[in-house]
């Protein structure tokens, strides 16, 4: 559309990869790590699996926060460090 319109856009593309509880229900965990694959996570609005309000900014960004601290894992000094 914003090529044929000429006015600029924006979309929260959402579902294309959603979360679930196995790989039979969903792509990712609830900690948006991908069924499968090690050290694969997928951090974004794909993850939820509808829409959930006008504008899912806030969501998408929680989930993403949730998804960055699976990537941490806790040492000995009780210091978060990536993966």
């Amino acid at each position: 559309m914003e090529i044929l319109l000429d006015v600029p856009g924006t979309a929260h593309i959402l579902g294309g990869c959603p979360m679930g509880a196995s790989a039979e229900t969903g792509v990712v965990d609830d900690k948006c790590r991908a069924f499968g694959y090690r050290n694969l996570y997928v951090c974004d609005g794909s993850v939820l699996s509808a829409k959930l309000g006008v504008n899912p900014s806030l969501t998408i960004t929680a989930v993403t926060e949730r998804g960055r601290w699976g990537m941490c894992r806790r040492r000995g000094s009780g210091a978060r460090t990536w993966l």
